[in-house]
């Protein structure tokens, strides 16, 4: 997060601004005007000019709104917002002082298109010739040219991102996974997700009963005092009916998917996990030839929401986390039941901003989930807590699981499945490093904050799976896709 941690502000101010006006009723009337209010200039904050600050802000507020920042939408939820990537350089290859301007001219010898000309102290290279081919760089002798790997391409793990002819950014929506890593990599803020910010106060705003379900990983980002009755307070303070901790529904998912590993186990099939969407995108978009061995176990997100709705129809239901493909899990995925709207930390914070409602100090009383249901967040938490539930219930099976851990971990494994040279039983997947916690639109970095959410997790009674999943009517709604 640190690539974008000077305009982090620029970039939360418009969420709260759109949420400050939707509450009020005024967003029509005052999405025009906020551009100018927010720069007013006659100096620009972070971009080189005062008319481009205030289209990026355009565009943002339409993102915030839950549509595409220009006139096309590929119905991605991830979208480049052009105005900012216009100032990244064209060419990912530069000359460097370095050159020694050689009359040899390798460079420019090494080129066949025609990208590389003379320059009066070194060799130039126009980037709407160059075709990033590399071989230019190989050819120095010098090694005066630079390969500058812009970093939402490098840090897509999918190789999702090109450049149209003009430079800018081009997510290929067939590929992208909706991991987000992307976003706060770019130092110009130029990529950003759609939001449910305005859908989401609509709902508050209506007579239908709204229910915040936060994420297990919640735990230990905004300190020890910060627990999920801190969140279940400020929650319902907003104007959420109530709020549940999304660590109930992974404890319903471990209870399906432990019955469904052991069938498979027993048949001596290999299946993967299904709670990490952005995993889940992997082997749809790469792999489709593995989609029957995806668990068919809905998401913790899911499962909540089912309960939520099988105990009140009218209900509303939105999850909030630091993951940005639960929105594609909702918009793509379409499974039935599942929660109505997701928001990121950033997000929900923005909509308490509008409200005047901060996250206050409080005892660790409330907890809708057992430890392993909360350590979801957490590699390898599914496969414990499936592993638990089997040692629970009896079955007398030991299975080995792949603990996928990242993006790359994630396309190894399925390389091995795909080959049939998986040693394990099963693939946990997680896209992001470290699992939930280390999701793209986390408030803390996870490695910083682990004492703090281990010791918070320590406090919650020692409850078991099969225990807390007597609080809930598991015969009421679907467990499964």
């Amino acid at each position: 997060m640190l690539a974008d941690k000077n305009i982090l502000h620029f970039k939360h101010e418009i969420l709260y601004q759109v949420a400050r006006l939707a509450f009020e009723g005024n967003l029509e009337e005052g999405r025009d005007a906020l551009p100018y209010e927010l720069v007013k200039g006659p100096k620009p904050q972070f971009y080189c000019c005062i008319y481009k600050e205030r289209e990026i802000i355009r565009q943002r507020i339409r993102l915030a709104e839950g549509k595409a920042p220009g006139a096309y939408d590929d119905g991605n939820i991830i979208q480049v917002i052009t105005a900012a990537c216009e100032d990244c350089p064209i060419s990912s290859y530069t000359v460097t002082d370095n050159c020694q301007n050689c009359p040899g001219k390798a460079c420019i010898n090494a080129c066949k298109f025609g990208a590389i000309s003379t320059g009066e102290h070194h060799s130039k290279i126009d980037g709407s010739k160059c075709k990033e081919c590399g071989m230019c760089a190989k050819a120095c002798p010098y090694n005066a040219i630079a390969h500058l790997k812009r970093p939402c391409k490098f840090s897509c793990p999918v190789d999702a991102i090109t450049y149209d002819e003009y430079g800018i950014s081009v997510i290929d929506e067939k590929k992208c996974i909706r991991c987000g890593q992307c976003i706060h990599k770019c130092p110009f803020g130029a990529i950003g997700s759609k939001t449910f910010i305005v859908d989401v106060i609509n709902a508050i705003k209506s007579d239908r009963p709204v229910y915040a379900m936060v994420a297990p990983a919640a735990e230990g980002q905004f300190g020890k005092d910060i627990t999920m009755a801190s969140w279940r307070d400020a929650m319902k303070e907003v104007g959420f009916t109530d709020m549940f901790e999304v660590g109930a529904g992974a404890d319903m998912t471990t209870m399906s998917e432990a019955e469904e590993w052991a069938e498979a186990y027993e048949k001596g099939e290999k299946k993967t996990t299904s709670c990490c969407p952005s995993f889940v995108n992997m082997i749809k978009n790469f792999y489709p030839e593995l989609s029957d061995k995806v668990s068919e176990t809905v998401s913790p997100m899911c499962m909540l929401s089912r309960a939520i709705k099988a105990k009140y129809p009218e209900a509303v239901t939105v999850f909030i986390g630091p993951c940005i493909a639960k929105k594609s899990e909702i918009v793509d995925q379409k499974i039935e039941g599942n929660a109505d709207y997701a928001l990121a930390f950033s997000e929900i914070r923005a909509i308490m901003k509008a409200k005047n409602v901060v996250l206050k100090p409080s005892d660790n009383t409330y907890q809708g989930a057992s430890v392993f249901g909360k350590k979801y967040a957490n590699v390898g938490g599914v496969s414990s807590s499936v592993l638990e539930y089997m040692k629970e219930t009896g079955k007398e099976i030991s299975p080995s699981v792949c603990k996928a851990n990242g993006a790359a971990e994630c396309k190894k494994a399925l390389l091995l499945l795909k080959a049939g040279r998986l040693p394990e039983d099963f693939i946990e997947g997680m896209a992001c490093e470290g699992g939930c916690v280390g999701g793209p639109s986390s408030f803390a970095d996870a490695m910083l904050t682990k004492r703090t959410r281990d010791a918070m997790i320590e406090q919650a009674d020692n409850r078991s799976i099969s225990e807390n999943l007597k609080n809930y009517d598991l015969d009421s709604f679907r467990l499964h896709r």
